[in-house]
């Protein structure tokens, strides 16, 4: 009788499996979504940038251009439109895709999720990129999800360059598995992110050229291109003033031979969360364009390792990391760890472990208060730490010098006099504004809320005989008033 056996078993390599990069994918992006939707809920977001990206992906998903209220608040001279076409802003068509998404859930905690998500299948991506090149995969994975530039994103909004992080992770683990014709596409699409990214395509290009000559080639010349194109063309024809506004970033009072001191720890950041492997690699190229266009720029904020401007570079150096290992440099993983970790301490990450961060303290409960009174529909002005919390039912202008003015003209405001910026704006608002009578419907906790009132009632209530309405919907308690009298 003939003996039949089972198969054996089928045993797949570490390299083949899937689990460890999607299970820490999953961990992070539950980090993340964490922390930014907390930070939401604690008024930590603003109008610059989440406000202003939660009005464009707004249009997008009925079906408008993209443009943006909060954003007329610093546009160009001689613009008197009521929302600043954001495609003369920056050049960022990727973010049509959340259009749907937008449509389906109705908020801006969409956007942060959204971003979330982008950010943590880059850590995927990298993870499996480690995984089969160097058949171990958490170390490196982990260091990643926790990178400095990775953390600044999560920690700043929403931004643009959050559909950058993952395009460069897979462009380069295309590059590295030597699919050089998936590397240029992943590549190219990074010109539907943001105008600078153009460069860093062309020097894609020129690295693939030294495999594949014509692909290379193709995706370097047209890249350079496109960038041109946009920057001439594309944007100034959407730009309220025919122009690229931030051609003068490079020519103002600061340049590339000043702020070292800060520009040095950016470098040093750089090298010390990669082992300085990053410099080991062909790969580290593509960090020049991004680290060109930041320390050449005359505003200082660009040159530091804070903010998202750092968040493309994690992608880039960490595959260098595995590019250079798998070139039988020798390092171990743990080092690129172990400065992730020695780093969290002062990285926003680090908040979700603090109790004060989930603590829901007296005044939250008075801004949403004060909130709750603004109807849908309304034209209202809001400060910088409010205007997100209402551009998904509202058409929101930031509380800044001139809102008042606009036309057609806001109805609301809403402003939280503690307010940093712009500058001094809100008292200079809430002063003039009781200078046209608006009326005040609460004031708390330093959040004021006023509405406009007609001619013939403003007039009626500065009557030295007319009594004050009472009336005002809130928890406080406070009665109605004119503002001349705060």
């Amino acid at each position: 009788m003939a003996v039949i056996t089972a198969p054996p078993p089928v045993v797949r390599r570490a390299a083949d499996s899937r689990t460890v990069p999607a299970l820490l994918s999953l961990s992070f992006f539950l980090l993340y979504a964490a922390f930014a939707l907390r930070e939401h809920a604690r008024f930590r977001t603003t109008g610059y940038d989440l406000g202003i990206f939660g009005q464009a992906v707004r249009a997008y998903a009925e079906g408008r251009a993209p443009a943006s209220e909060i954003r007329a608040a610093t546009a160009p001279a001689g613009f008197t439109g009521d929302a600043y076409p954001l495609l003369g802003d920056h050049f960022h068509p990727a973010l049509a895709l959340l259009g749907p998404l937008y449509r389906l859930v109705p908020h801006v905690g969409t956007l942060l999720l959204a971003q979330a998500a982008l950010v943590a299948l880059s850590v995927y991506v990298l993870a499996r990129t480690a995984q089969r090149h160097l058949e171990r995969c958490i170390a490196l994975g982990i260091a990643c999800g926790l990178g400095w530039g990775t953390q600044q994103l999560i920690g700043f909004d929403f931004h643009e360059v959050a559909f950058a992080v993952p395009l460069l992770a897979l462009a380069c683990r295309a590059y590295l598995d030597g699919r050089t014709r998936a590397a240029a596409c992943w590549a190219a699409a990074l010109l539907l992110v943001k105008e600078d990214l153009g460069a860093t395509a062309a020097v894609f290009g020129l690295l693939i050229a030294r495999q594949d000559r014509r692909t290379g080639l193709l995706l370097a010349f047209g890249s350079a291109l496109g960038t041109v194109v946009v920057l001439y063309v594309v944007i100034p024809a959407f730009a309220a003033d025919g122009r690229y506004l931030y051609t003068g970033q490079v020519t103002g009072a600061h340049g590339l031979l000043d702020g070292w001191p800060v520009k040095s720890l950016t470098l040093l950041l750089l090298l010390a969360t990669t082992g300085g492997l990053v410099l080991r690699s062909p790969l580290a190229l593509l960090l020049l364009p991004t680290l060109a266009w930041r320390f050449t720029s005359a505003n200082p904020a660009h040159w530091e390792p804070g903010l998202h401007y750092s968040a493309v570079l994690v992608p880039i150096a960490f595959a260098a990391v595995v590019d250079a290992l798998r070139r039988g440099v020798r390092l171990p993983l743990s080092v690129p760890l172990a400065a992730a970790l020695l780093l969290l301490p002062t990285q926003p990450l680090a908040a979700l472990a603090t109790p004060g961060f989930w603590r829901t303290d007296p005044r939250e409960a008075a801004v949403r208060d004060a909130l709750a009174l603004i109807p849908d529909g309304a034209r209202v002005a809001a400060s910088n730490s409010l205007a997100p919390h209402l551009t998904d039912r509202a058409t929101v202008h930031l509380v800044a010098d001139g809102v008042l003015d606009r036309r057609p003209a806001v109805e609301w405001i809403v402003a939280d006099r503690r307010e940093p910026w712009p500058a001094g704006a809100v008292e200079r608002v809430l002063r003039r504004a009781g200078e046209r009578g608006w009326r005040v419907v609460r004031e708390a906790d330093g959040i004021v809320v006023l509405s406009r009132q007609s001619a013939a009632r403003a007039r009626a209530l500065n009557s030295p005989f007319t009594t004050f309405p009472l009336a005002f919907r809130g928890s406080s308690g406070t009665n109605s008033t004119s503002l001349g009298t705060l």
